[in-house]
């Protein structure tokens, strides 16, 4: 991301974005955890809004993600009224 360096986006966890195919998924970065509702635009990515906590505060906002010939996904994440953020996420295996 931009706005963070890795030992900041793994401050609670390790960064992630998980996205089901029913369009349902989550984030967790920094501090923060929450919840995405995407709506697919075809093969290659989604729209999405996301809603979570903060340390305790209320965050929202919404983003876009697509898919990459090598499999990562590159987008941007928006908070309501705040600060903005390209990313890219990369497939990792859990166990």
């Amino acid at each position: 991301m931009e706005l963070w360096d890795q030992p900041a986006l793994d401050l609670v966890q390790p960064a992630f974005l998980s996205i089901e195919n029913d369009g349902t998924g989550l984030i967790g970065f920094v501090a923060i955890s929450g919840s995405i509702d995407c709506h697919f635009d075809g093969a290659t990515g989604c729209d999405f809004s996301w809603e979570g906590d903060d340390e305790g505060s209320p965050v929202s906002g919404r983003g876009y993600a697509r898919l990459t010939g090598d499999g990562d996904l590159v987008g941007r994440i928006f908070f309501h009224l705040g600060d903005h953020s390209s990313f890219t996420a990369r497939p990792f295996e859990v166990d």
